[in-house]
């Protein structure tokens, strides 16, 4: 196609854009809504996502060690530990640093035990590679000479990773079905546009307009409806987002776990709107006019 041509093309949609003004209104305002709700409900699924993801890693194994244990033993059962293929890291921590932690958790008669007999425990705290190994490493570790005993929560674990999986598919199904159910609302209100301008389009065929020189114009200004129409949402979704993410920072600080970043996370999820409303739209307009076009 010529570049004169395909100007043209872009020139009228832009003349039929603000000629049906009406029209253009009501589906860039049917588009915005629709992509709100699916920004609103990306945003939120991806954060569930990562906020499953940090409760997934912050499970490890704890290995108490026996009292037996000296400082020789010690260091072979953690390099038996490391050994083994789905360990990630293993890190030594101390029954004095264990008495602090107790000690901050629970009462200040804990620290009594600091000028006496420590009746904790050295233990070797256990990160798998993935966290569905862990129930695996916290096996094959209890088998080892010198291990006291293993923690790491073991059905309630192996319940959360259940939940944290299932979650996720959900999560997955719902994300198809907005992106779905928003092609099939936005198709629907660019039909109900073109349909209202069926005339336009007998006169163009009866002038001899070949069916790609109707499909053109129709093509561009679905495309520009789609990305009008992702304006608003995406400065909707920018302020709730950072207000929420203000909130949660908050809400989570001092853990473990944090809603992820909004940048670059709502530069992707800006790019994505924008792409589905201008994609959506575009063929959302070629797919309404086959029936005009089929005779």
């Amino acid at each position: 196609m010529k570049i004169r041509t395909m100007g043209r093309h872009i020139r009228d949609a832009f003349k039929s854009l603000f000629r049906n003004g009406l029209m253009t209104f009501g589906s860039v305002s049917a588009v915005s809504m629709i992509l709100l709700i699916v920004g609103v409900f990306v945003s939120l699924l991806f954060n569930v996502n990562k906020i499953g993801s940090d409760i997934e890693n912050d499970v490890n194994v704890r290995v108490y060690i026996d009292l037996a244990a000296d400082q020789e033993k010690t260091d072979q059962l953690e390099a038996k530990i490391k050994e083994l293929a789905d360990v990630e890291s293993v890190t030594f921590r101390s029954k004095d640093e264990e008495l602090e932690d107790v000690t901050k958790s629970f009462a200040e008669e804990f620290s009594l035990f600091k000028n006496d007999g420590n009746p904790l425990r050295n233990a070797f705290d256990v990160k798998a590679k993935e966290p569905q190994k862990t129930s695996a490493v916290a096996k094959a570790i209890e088998g080892m000479d010198y291990v006291a005993r293993v923690r790491y929560g073991e059905a309630r674990a192996d319940n959360l990773f259940r939940i944290i999986a299932t979650a996720r598919n959900i999560g997955a199904v719902i994300i198809v079905g907005l992106l779905a159910l928003a092609m099939f609302l936005i198709s629907n209100t660019i039909r109900s546009t073109i349909y209202l301008r069926k005339t336009e389009i007998e006169i163009m065929r009866l002038v001899g307009a070949t069916k790609a020189y109707i499909r053109w114009p129709f093509f561009i200004e679905g495309g520009m409806i789609g990305l009008l129409g992702s304006i608003i949402p995406i400065g909707l979704v920018w302020s709730i987002y950072l207000w929420v993410y203000k909130g949660g920072s908050d809400f989570f600080s001092g853990s473990s776990f944090s809603l992820l970043d909004p940048n670059p996370f709502l530069f992707y999820v800006s790019l994505a709107m924008v792409a589905i409303g201008v994609t959506i739209g575009a063929f959302g307009s070629i797919l309404s006019m086959r029936r005009f076009l089929k005779k």
